[in-house]
């Protein structure tokens, strides 16, 4: 299949590699010293085993109307910066093409085909213009929970830390020609691409840690472990993934991992610094709407209490403010990139 990457950072410089390693023809979309490199010396994926995979010749432009119509495009970078590069995916698409956006958080197609009085309403926090969907159609979505940990090491070298699940489903939960061809050529590049009929219980349930671990060490500077071995910290963890579930369940939605599962097993990957502190450290942008303003949105439209949410929420949106303005940058990044580190905890 013919397969654009729109992002060259941790995931899409490993997702592209190991399609591209598999024989699809891959087009990586990438700017600067991303393209540079993957125009000179191609993309090389380094193996948790410290083995390494090279593409010596990739296909890589900036000009999406060059890279022509594609099967399949993919979504690797952040939830924020997708607004920016959208008004340009249309030149990637045919009559056909599918979507496959790999962000963290609750995505801009959520209520796509929801079973709810709430089917077709946007996601105010994910894309408040409606940008998004005006030049992503929902229809043409396929979702994707990404667990893999990758790294950017340097431009056009990408190292696997761990994991390569990338379970998919259509919106409607139905096994579609498209989301299974999808899977197969996923899994064909050596993923484990499972097709799900309840995607977004999925995405929930990567979401449970990802908006509790990561604002919280943001705020705090504490490391996965850290945060679950101190009981206070422990105790509002607890207290914020209570009140998710309570949203989440009033949209249907079951999670199939005990509570305390999940920060247990948070607390196995040890002293790691999430994203999001690792995005402090590094002064970029934060990733918060995406994974927690999207839920305290959600709390209020299902009429749920969330005062441990609502409080880190702001607490988090203030930090970013300060930095923002510590560094004289903008709280939300234009680039258009993806994380140099996407640990998925």
């Amino acid at each position: 299949m013919k397969i654009a990457i729109i992002g060259v950072g941790a995931i899409g410089g490993y997702v592209g590699t190991r399609l591209a390693l598999a024989g699809e023809e891959v087009t990586f979309i990438a700017r600067g010293a991303n393209l540079e490199a993957l125009q000179t010396r191609g993309i090389k994926l380094v193996m948790a085993d410290g083995s390494e995979e090279t593409v010596p010749r990739v296909q890589a432009t900036a000009d999406y109307a060059a890279a022509g119509p594609q099967d399949v495009v993919i979504l690797a970078m952040k939830a924020h910066q997708v607004a920016d590069v959208a008004p340009h995916v249309p030149k990637l698409f045919n009559g056909t093409t599918t979507v496959l956006p790999m962000q963290n958080g609750i995505p801009y197609w959520y209520f796509h085909q929801h079973p709810s009085k709430w089917a077709g309403s946007r996601i105010q926090s994910v894309d408040p213009t409606g940008t998004i969907a005006e030049h992503i159609p929902c229809e043409r979505v396929i979702g994707c929970v990404v667990y893999p940990a990758t790294e950017l090491l340097a431009p056009g070298v990408i190292q696997h830390v761990e994991g390569n699940r990338f379970p998919v489903g259509e919106p409607d939960g139905s096994e579609s020609e498209r989301v299974t061809r999808i899977s197969n050529c996923l899994t064909a590049a050596g993923l484990k691409a499972p097709v799900l009929p309840d995607i977004r219980a999925e995405i929930w349930l990567k979401l449970w840690g990802n908006m509790t671990f990561n604002p919280i060490s943001a705020l705090t500077r504490a490391t996965l472990a850290g945060i679950c071995q101190y009981p206070p910290s422990r105790a509002l963890a607890t207290d914020m993934m209570t009140e998710a579930q309570q949203v989440a369940h009033k949209l249907g939605v079951s999670f199939r991992v005990p509570l305390e599962k999940r920060i247990a097993g948070a607390e196995k990957v040890g002293h790691h610094k999430t994203s999001m502190l690792q995005d402090v450290e590094a002064g970029k942008a934060l990733e918060i709407d995406a994974l927690l303003g999207a839920v305290v949105e959600l709390a209020r439209l299902t009429d749920t209490p969330t005062p441990h949410l609502d409080s880190v929420y702001c607490l988090t949106k203030l930090l970013a403010k300060t930095l923002a303005a510590e560094r004289q940058i903008e709280p939300v990044s234009s680039q258009n990139g993806s994380p140099s580190r996407a640990l998925r905890t």
